[in-house]
Parts: structure tokens; C-alpha cells; sequence
């Protein structure tokens, strides 16, 4: 082949392409030799902690996960209607009931233990979970075309309580999505992977992305802080009362054995007129301080607020409208289990107050209608999304959620 000045050849080309990495690595090779010349040395590796990305959380159990495993630090709740036959041909839309359980179940396995999805066109996506968990919940009719019989009485979309302003796009759907974890990427990945999975079985109702800490940032032990600045989720339960709370035992009856129930909430925060609150201020409505979350009778975090004390003038020291002594349980079965994330759009930022509870009716409603009816938080918080799902039961190996519960 004939080549001119203008046209240089294929060899010529690929020498320049050459002499330029050699150009490069001999330049970081002189670089990482130091400036007194010399052999070059390549960087030693140390050895270092395990990367957070590797860690995985078991799908199959008696019970799903992400609900008493760790908060990570994102999650995404992906709302789905299910897409169904006439309502006249229950065993035609039992069967797709199925084919979306056994979908999510299998591609749950997969993306949790680091492994993408069959068919996955981004596999190397999932080769990270950083504690990636997936948790389903079902709404009305969902577990309706289940099991009609299964249905409990709070398995209904929730009421508007004084002061909630709800859009419907944030409103009841058929199924959710729990998808958590440490690393957005990975997360994102699992998200957009099921949601292709689902496509022909299932349409996005709404998508509720959130955030806490980032792991490692502090203590993992320590109570995440949601967009006031105030510590969030310190009355948690733990230990045997926790394992009542989500459930059951003593009186208090799950839906169905390993399963337990989802409210979530999507509650809109003030900042900018939170900005213009002082400290003080700020401390009365909680009924706790700011910066350690000690209740104002107290001075430690998790102290037990004393809602009888009193000031030098007899007045409460913490007021009976206070976030603290609304949320108070009044009866035994008044506990729950709290994960907020936090949420930050254009022209919105809020709290995603994701509740867990065998029985909503007994354990949740209470406290958010006393929350409801006066709580001095009201001022500056509006609940703009509202959602109740039964938490199905986790699933063995080689079996998919909810098999054993469906009818005929």
C-alpha cells in the first residue's frame, strides 16, 4: 500500500499509539521512582479490611430480610399495580400472582449473593451488594387474588389523619419493593434489573428513593439523623420486645407465621422554617435535645423520659404536646420498629417514615392518631404519601415467596 505525508501508515500509527503508553508508563514509572532517578518500584499492596461491597445477607429464611437486619445506608421503595385478567378468571390471575413471586424470589437470590439476574445485561453490576436485601410487601389486592382468606382487617388503605395533605402519586399500590443497601450503584442496578423482570407483569406506581449515613461515617450502632437534625428512631425496641413488636406473641397475631407488616409514610419537612427555630425551641417541641438526644428530663440518649417532672414555676419540663410525649405507648402492644430515610428532591425534602408492626391496627394507629391530633412537630412536618403492606414470610431454598399460601 502506497502511504504519502498526509497518510501515515497502519504500522506508523500503531507505533505513535505505542510510543505514547510507553511515553505514559515510563512517566509514572520515574514518578513512582522519585525525583533522585534511579530502578523503578511498583507500589506495594497491602492487605486491608475486606471491602464493604462483598458483604451479603442470606435471602432464604423463616423471615425476609431487611427489616430487623441493619439499616444500610439507601434504600428504594418501588411501588407496582399488577396487571390482571378480568376479575371473573381468579385462577388466571392467581398464576400471574405467581409468576411475580417467583420472579422477585429468584432474582432477589441472585442480585443479594452478588450475582446478576438471568438474562442480566449488566452483570458485572451486581458483583457488588454491599448488603444489598430485597423485602416484599403486598397490598389489597394482591393478597386478595392470593388468598382472599388471608386478609387481615388492617390490610386497607390507611385514613387521612388531621393535617396529612396525600397525593395519590405517593398513595396505595398492589406490591412494594423494599430494595436497601450500602452502594447506590448496586442498588440502582437491582432496581432497574427486577423492574425489567417485572415489566410485562406489573407497572411502576411510584419510586421513593432515601438515604441515611454512609457506613462508616459513624458508629453502625449509632441512631441515624434525619433532615432536622434530630436523632430518629432512638425508642426503637430491641430484644424480646422487638421480636413481639414484628412478630407476635402474648395476644398479638401475625397476618400469618414470618410475616409482619409495612406503613410507610411520606412526610414533607419545613427546613426553611425549621431554620428560623432556636435551639431552645426546637428542644421543647421534641421533648429532647438536639445534640444527644436525651430526653429534657434526662442525659443520656436513651434515658426514659420522665412526662411527670416538673420546673420551678410547676410547669412540665417536657410538654405534654412534645413529639416525645405524644409518641409515648399507652398500652403494651403500642411498639413499633422504625427505619426512616431520609429524602432530598428539587422543592421537597422529608422523612420516609417506614413503620414495622404485626398489627398496624393495634400497634400503629394509636400513636400516629395521638401524633395526629397534637403533636408540636405538626408545625413544620406534612405527611404527603401514605401506604400499608402485609410483609410476607421468608422462603426456603429452592421455594419462592408466598408458595405455601396461596389459595387452591
Amino acid at each position: 500500500m502506497t502511504t504519502t505525508a498526509n497518510q501515515p501508515s497502519v504500522h506508523s500509527r500503531r507505533a505513535l499509539l505505542l510510543g505514547g503508553a510507553a511515553t505514559v508508563a515510563g512517566a509514572a514509572a520515574g514518578f513512582a521512582a522519585g525525583s533522585g532517578g534511579g530502578t523503578a518500584r511498583a507500589a506495594a499492596t497491602q492487605p486491608g479490611d475486606p471491602m464493604h461491597g462483598r458483604e451479603t445477607i442470606a435471602f432464604h429464611g423463616d423471615r425476609q430480610p431487611g427489616i430487623q437486619t441493619p439499616a444500610p445506608a439507601f434504600v428504594s421503595f418501588l411501588a407496582l399495580d399488577l396487571i390482571l385478567p378480568d376479575a371473573s378468571n381468579e385462577i388466571e390471575q392467581r398464576e400471574i400472582l405467581r409468576r411475580v413471586f417467583r420472579l422477585i424470589s429468584d432474582d432477589a437470590a441472585r442480585l443479594m449473593d452478588g450475582r446478576g439476574i438471568l438474562a442480566d445485561t449488566e452483570p458485572e453490576l451486581a458483583a457488588n451488594p454491599a448488603r444489598l436485601t430485597v423485602t416484599v410487601g403486598l397490598g389489597p389486592l394482591a393478597l386478595k387474588t392470593m388468598n382472599p382468606g388471608l386478609l387481615p382487617s388492617w390490610l386497607r388503605e390507611l385514613e387521612t389523619f388531621p393535617g396529612d395533605t396525600l397525593d395519590p402519586a405517593w398513595g396505595q399500590s398492589d406490591l412494594v419493593l423494599q430494595i436497601c443497601g450500602d452502594d447506590r450503584m448496586s442498588l440502582a442496578h437491582a432496581s432497574r434489573a427486577m423492574l425489567k423482570d417485572l415489566r410485562p407483569l406489573a407497572r411502576l406506581h411510584w419510586v421513593q428513593d432515601g438515604f441515611r449515613h454512609s457506613r462508616g461515617s459513624q458508629d453502625e450502632a449509632a441512631t441515624m439523623r434525619n433532615l432536622f437534625g434530630q436523632l430518629d428512631g432512638t425508642g426503637n425496641p430491641s430484644g424480646e420486645r422487638l421480636e413481639r413488636a414484628l412478630w407476635g406473641g402474648e395476644n398479638l397475631e401475625p397476618w400469618v407465621p414470618g410475616g409482619t407488616s409495612l406503613v410507610l409514610r411520606r412526610i414533607e419537612m419545613d427546613l426553611d422554617a425549621w431554620d428560623r427555630v432556636d435551639r431552645p425551641g426546637r428542644d421543647f417541641s421534641l421533648g429532647r435535645r438536639q445534640d444527644t438526644g436525651a430526653p429534657l428530663t434526662g442525659s443520656h440518649e436513651f434515658d426514659s423520659p420522665d412526662l411527670r417532672a416538673t420546673d420551678e414555676l410547676g410547669l412540665p419540663v417536657i410538654s405534654p404536646d412534645s413529639h416525645v410525649a405524644r409518641s409515648q405507648p399507652r398500652e403494651a402492644d403500642e411498639i413499633i420498629l422504625r427505619r426512616g430515610y431520609n429524602y432530598l428532591e428539587p422543592g421537597s425534602a422529608g422523612l420516609l417514615f417506614a413503620s414495622y408492626q404485626c398489627d398496624p391496627g393495634r400497634q400503629f394507629l394509636p400513636i400516629q392518631r395521638r401524633l395526629a391530633t397534637a403533636d408540636m412537630l405538626n408545625e413544620w412536618t406534612t405527611a404527603i404519601g401514605s401506604a400499608v403492606y402485609a410483609v410476607l414470610p421468608g422462603c426456603a431454598e429452592g421455594s419462592y415467596l408466598g408458595k405455601e399460601l396461596f389459595a387452591g
